[in-house]
């Protein structure tokens, strides 16, 4: 019944005064609705604990229109601290900052609950993050910086051929000047050869019953953090904003969220095998056709019935 498209000004007007509050909690109240509907079938781990992937990722704006998102002196810039569920391959928790806010310091404010496990990158190797994740009951895997100052206390056995990229499985204390204060417990140093790229790769773990093998499969599958990541910029095009606030650029953030988790949903429905970005680009030069959505998903190449086809 819309006679015509609102104007940008109009939208943008309209992003600035209602608050984003209100789609955030959107997001969360359909992921408590759809979250256990969403299955990813390719992933090998069978825990009790939630297993969750933690990383950030940069959204560039323009620092003299955006003037507020604090990044370098010539850019501006939002990073989505993102704590991404092994299971589901959708954020759990999302937290907005400008770009100038770091990783370790983001991460204090991502709710996690105790018995879970995180898997990040160096950007979260934070002796005093760790000890209070340690504290909350709370298992990491993270990957640590080259200067890192240990002492072995005990080797452990490696495992067997299956996992022939662990080099090392060994319990150690922490001897760096801040660090040894910082976290002071016994911790678990994993060395895991890189075969692809030619290099090692050192990990930190509080989880001593775990193989090695598995932590070492648990970094490796954090690379599904940065295939969300990629489906959320170059399939919902959050770069370009409508309207200039935080509040405004908040608001287009968390419904790319509530879109890229309903279709997901969608995906998981659909008996034909969609890939994600097919998914988004065959529905969008679908929008205006009548057509029962649940037969076009299923089968997506089949004409439909004439009498259901309205021009």
């Amino acid at each position: 019944g819309i006679l015509r498209a609102p104007s940008k000004s109009n939208i943008a007007y309209q992003n600035e005064k209602r608050s984003c509050a209100f789609f955030r909690e959107c997001y969360y109240k359909l992921l408590n609705y759809f979250g256990q509907q969403v299955r990813f079938s390719g992933r090998k781990f069978r825990f009790k604990n939630a297993v969750y992937a933690l990383d950030s990722t940069i959204i560039t704006l323009c620092a003299e229109v955006y003037d507020w998102a604090h990044y370098t002196h010539s850019k501006g810039a939002v990073k989505l601290h993102t704590l991404l569920n092994f299971m589901t391959l959708l954020p759990e928790y999302v937290h907005i900052t400008d770009g100038k806010v770091a990783d370790n310091t983001a991460a204090r404010h991502v709710e996690v609950k105790p018995g879970s496990i995180v898997v990040s990158d160096r950007g979260y190797f934070d002796t005093c993050l760790l000890n209070f994740w340690d504290s909350i009951k709370v298992f990491f895997v993270v990957r640590v910086r080259d200067n890192l100052i240990y002492k072995r206390m005990e080797e452990r056995e490696l495992p067997d051929k299956a996992h022939p990229e662990v080099l090392i499985d060994e319990i150690v204390i922490l001897k760096g000047n801040a660090t040894a204060e910082q976290y002071s417990k016994p911790i678990r140093r994993i060395a895991v050869y890189n075969a692809r790229h030619g290099f090692t790769i050192e990990l930190l773990t509080n989880n001593m019953k775990l193989s090695a093998g598995t932590i070492a499969g648990l970094y490796k599958a954090r690379w599904d953090i940065e295939v969300f990541f990629r489906n959320l910029k170059q399939n919902f095009h959050i770069k370009s904003f409508v309207g200039t606030s935080s509040n405004a650029v908040e608001i287009q953030i968390w419904t790319a969220l509530i879109t890229i988790l309903l279709f997901a949903v969608l995906k998981q429905q659909a008996t034909y095998k969609w890939h994600f970005s097919n998914l988004v680009s065959s529905l969008r030069l679908n929008t205006f056709t009548k057509i029962d959505l649940y037969q076009w998903i299923n089968k997506p190449f089949t004409p439909p019935p004439e009498n259901e086809v309205e021009t």
